[in-house]
C-alpha cells in the first residue's frame, strides 16, 4: 500500500508539473482555433455584445467559454495585469482538467472503496492521457465542456433511484448539462444522457409519471441554461451548428472532402508507422486518426512535423496505448453485463454517454469530412467513462499472472506521454503549430 501511494504521488506530481510547464511555455496563440478564440475573447471584453454567427471563425460557437475568458481578461485589465491572461487562461484549462481527475477518482472510490489500486489508476489514466494534456495548455472550450459534461454524468452516476428522490439533484444535473450545451454543441449529448437516464429509471421502476417528471425537469433546466444559443443559431442561419459561413470557407478545401463507409471500418498500419493525419492512409481512417490524436500529437501542435525520433516515439506510444484502450473496451463490456442484470446504477449513464458520444462523433465527422475536425480531443467528454471502466479492467489484470509486465507497459506509456506532451522539453518545435495545407507549405 505504501509503495502504491508513493508511486501514485510521484506520477501525479509529474503530470501536474507537465501541465504547469505547458501553461507557462506553450505559445498562447497556438493550438486548435486559438488565434480565432483570442479575437473573439478580446471582442467580448470590449463591449460584451454577442456578435452574429458569421462575424468570425469562432462566433458561431456557444459563448460561455468566451464570455468567461473575457471576464478574466477584464478583471486582469482592471488590476493592471491584462497581459497575464495569456498564462491564466491555460492555467484555468489545466485546473478544469484536474477537476475531471478529481471526479474520476471520487467515482472510482465510490464504486470500489476497498481497491486503492483502481482508485489510483482512475486518476492516473486521465493525468497521462495526451488529449487531456494537450487541451490543458490551449485556449479552447474543450476542457470546460468536458468538465461540465463530467459533472453532469457524475451526478447521474451517484443519483438516488429510490422512492421520491428530490428534484434538487436533478436540477443540478440539468444545469451542468445545460452549461455544457452553452459551451459547445456537443453538450447536447450530456442533456440527452440525463433525460434518457431518468426516463429509464422510471420506466424500469414502473413509474412512468416519475420518469416524465424528472426527465422534463432536467430538460427544462438544461434548455433554460443553454438551449437559447442553438435556438438563436437555428433562427438566424437555419442550423444549430452552421457550416459554410464566410469565415469557414477555407475549411471546405481540406482533404479528404468526402467520407465513405470504409473510412469507419479500417485502421491502417500508418496509425503506428506514421502517426500524423496527413498520411494518405490516415486521411481515409476516422478511427485510426482518432486513436492517433487521443494518444499522440497527430495534428502536430506540440511536436515537430518531421523527424524519425518523433515517428518512433509515436509508434511506441500508440502500441503501448493499446493496453488502456483494450481495458476500456473490456470494462464497457463488463458494465453492459451488469446493466443487463439490473446491477450497477452508474453503468446506465456512463454507457449512454459513451454510446451517444461515439455516435455523435461519427455523424459529425461524416457531415464534416475534413481531416482537421478528426480530433480525439473532441471525445474528452468521455473522460469519466474511460477512467471508470479502464481502471476497473486494469486493476484486475495487474493482479493476474502478467501483472508485472503490464505494470511495466503502463509505466513505459507514462514516460512516452511525458516525453511527447511536455512542450519543447525533448523536441524543439520551430515551425508554426499544426499540419499545413497544402502540405508543401512550410515543409
Amino acid at each position: 500500500m505504501k509503495r502504491l501511494t508513493t508511486i501514485t504521488a510521484l506520477l501525479a506530481l509529474a503530470a501536474v508539473a507537465i501541465r504547469l510547464h505547458n501553461a507557462l511555455h506553450y505559445p498562447a496563440d497556438w493550438g486548435f482555433d486559438a488565434s480565432f478564440n483570442w479575437r473573439y475573447i478580446y471582442r467580448l471584453s470590449q463591449d460584451w455584445a454577442l456578435p452574429p454567427p458569421e462575424a468570425g471563425w469562432s462566433t458561431s460557437d456557444p459563448p460561455l467559454f468566451y464570455y468567461a475568458s473575457a471576464a478574466v481578461m477584464r478583471c486582469l485589465a482592471a488590476l493592471g495585469a491584462r497581459d497575464a491572461v495569456v498564462y491564466l487562461l491555460p492555467l484555468l484549462s489545466a485546473l478544469e482538467g484536474l477537476g475531471m481527475v478529481a471526479l474520476a477518482v471520487a467515482l472510482a472510490r465510490r464504486a470500489a472503496p476497498a481497491d486503492p489500486l483502481r482508485v489510483a489508476l482512475a486518476g492516473l489514466l486521465l493525468l497521462f492521457l495526451p488529449a487531456h494534456l494537450h487541451m490543458s495548455a490551449m485556449v479552447n472550450e474543450e476542457m470546460l465542456v468536458a468538465l461540465l459534461t463530467s459533472c453532469a454524468v457524475f451526478g447521474l452516476a451517484v443519483r438516488e433511484r429510490g422512492a421520491r428522490p428530490g428534484l434538487r439533484p436533478t436540477a443540478a444535473v440539468g444545469l451542468a448539462s445545460g452549461l455544457a450545451l452553452l459551451t459547445k454543441l456537443s453538450g447536447a449529448i450530456a442533456v440527452a444522457t440525463a433525460v434518457l437516464t431518468y426516463a429509464a429509471d422510471g420506466w424500469k421502476a414502473g413509474n412512468r409519471a416519475r420518469a416524465g417528471l424528472r426527465g422534463a425537469a432536467v430538460l427544462i433546466v438544461a434548455l433554460l441554461a443553454g438551449g437559447w444559443f442553438p435556438a438563436r443559431s437555428l433562427l438566424t442561419t437555419g442550423s444549430p451548428q452552421p457550416i459554410g459561413l464566410p469565415a469557414h470557407v477555407g475549411m471546405l478545401a481540406l482533404p479528404p472532402g468526402e467520407r465513405a463507409l470504409g473510412d469507419y471500418l479500417r485502421v491502417p498500419l500508418a496509425t503506428f508507422r506514421d502517426p500524423q493525419l496527413l498520411n494518405p492512409d490516415l486521411l481515409r481512417s476516422v478511427w485510426g486518426s482518432t486513436f492517433v490524436t487521443v494518444w499522440f500529437d497527430g495534428h502536430r501542435y506540440f511536436l515537430p512535423r518531421e523527424g524519425r525520433a518523433v515517428g518512433v516515439l509515436g509508434g511506441v506510444t500508440l502500441l503501448l496505448a493499446l493496453l488502456p484502450t483494450a481495458a476500456f473496451a473490456a470494462g464497457l463490456a463488463r458494465g453492459a453485463g451488469r446493466l443487463r442484470r439490473g446491477q450497477g446504477a452508474a453503468d446506465l449513464p456512463l454507457l449512454l454517454l459513451t454510446a451517444l458520444t461515439l455516435a455523435g462523433y461519427a455523424f459529425y465527422t461524416w457531415r464534416n469530412p475534413w481531416f482537421a475536425v478528426v480530433k480525439g480531443t473532441s471525445l474528452l467528454g468521455l473522460s469519466l467513462p474511460f477512467s471508470f471502466y479502464a481502471s476497473e479492467s486494469l486493476a484486475n489484470w495487474l493482479r493476474g499472472r502478467f501483472g508485472p509486465w503490464l505494470m511495466a507497459g503502463l509505466l513505459a506509456l507514462a514516460v512516452c506521454v511525458g516525453l511527447s506532451c511536455t512542450f519543447d522539453l525533448v523536441f524543439e518545435k520551430t515551425e508554426v503549430s499544426g499540419l499545413p495545407w497544402p502540405p508543401a507549405e512550410g515543409g
